[in-house]
């Protein structure tokens, strides 16, 4: 299993630099950047080049925000900078950001999230072999491409694309077309047994690929204290009040729960929503233990060991026993 952190996009150059460094040293194998307040591309280019073997990816790219060629473009331009390190993260965003915030079409997400990840490879195989552009979709059509618009071959592969999804449709997509799934933090062992892993490896089979053909990589709530158990109720309560995620709070039987929450979150009673989510809860979809690094270790890799193959933490390890959590992580075989 590989670790990976979280890259901070909020300072300058230098303090993005600086991060991305530390983290390297520190132990871990890659770093995900958000697209919440800052653009996660230009703060990964910066990254790229002060790390020599750190992965470098989009956790998540708003995906319907672009298009394919931007996309193509981007991705290709990070793993040029990066030598060979960058990873695609997608992710579609909800309905209501991308009319309303980025003033762009939505209509159909999974099968418009296959397509745009299909016209990418198109792009990008038209850029390695020379031949013509010629991708006609419902929704996305590429044509033109001619050699002052191409970067050529890139040198080190095209970069792997991995989807976020909850859905079971998206899940699919993530099977047939990508190359692997970015677990939303809203999930929880049974929903990733039950419900993404099956939807995923079914879209798999659709393409002739296997789960080892596949990265499945997780955001995981690890709770040690009073001030981590606070901040994952309040992330578990925020994403709970999306309709769209519903089903993964139907699961464990508590659909009614996205009702109050959806209700509480319009009202703006954000510090209710955070009491709603009781001890069972929390525990279901966080790692709740002693902040012992050993500890966090073993119970997460008993829960998530075989799952997933990348992790990540959430909330981020204090810095001081970061390095130690790790190391245990390492010993334990993660």
């Amino acid at each position: 299993m590989k670790l990976d952190g979280g890259l901070d996009l909020s300072g300058d150059a230098r303090a993005i630099a600086d991060a991305a460094r530390a983290a390297e040293e520190v132990g871990y194998d890659g770093v995900w950047a958000a697209e919440a307040g800052h653009d996660p591309f230009p703060g990964l280019a910066v990254g790229a080049g002060a790390t020599a073997d750190l992965e470098l990816g989009t956790g998540i790219a708003v995906a319907f925000a672009r298009n394919p060629m931007t996309l193509a473009t981007l991705a290709n331009d990070l793993q040029l900078l990066s030598g060979g390190r960058f990873v695609l993260g997608l992710g579609s965003q909800i309905k209501a950001h991308i009319t309303k915030r980025y003033s762009m079409p939505w209509s159909h997400p999974a099968p418009r999230m296959r397509e745009l990840i299909l016209a990418i490879r198109a792009i990008w195989s038209s850029w390695s072999t020379g031949d013509a552009l010629a991708f006609r979709g419902e929704f996305y059509t590429h044509t033109l491409m001619t050699p002052f618009f191409s970067p050529g071959p890139n040198p080190h592969g095209n970069p792997p694309i991995v989807l976020a999804a909850v859905g079971t449709r998206m899940a699919e997509v993530a099977g047939e077309v990508a190359d692997g799934l970015l677990v939303h933090p809203f999930s929880t062992q049974r929903y990733l047994e039950e419900v993404s892993l099956p939807a995923l490896l079914g879209g798999a089979a659709r393409a002739g690929k296997a789960r080892h053909d596949l990265t499945v990589s997780l955001p995981a709530f690890v709770v040690t204290d009073d001030r981590s158990a606070q901040t994952a109720r309040s992330q578990i309560a925020f994403y709970g009040s999306t309709p769209a995620y519903r089903p993964v709070l139907e699961l464990h039987g508590w659909g009614d729960l996205q009702s109050d929450l959806n209700r509480l979150s319009k009202r703006g009673e954000w510090d209710e929503m955070a009491r709603l989510v009781d001890d069972e809860i929390l525990g279901t979809f966080a790692v709740v233990c002693d902040p012992d690094p050993g500890q966090v270790a073993t119970r997460a890799l008993e829960r998530w060991g075989g799952l997933v193959d990348r992790l990540s933490f959430y909330t981020p390890p204090p810095q001081d026993t970061l390095g130690e959590m790790l190391a245990a992580f390492r010993a334990l075989g993660g």
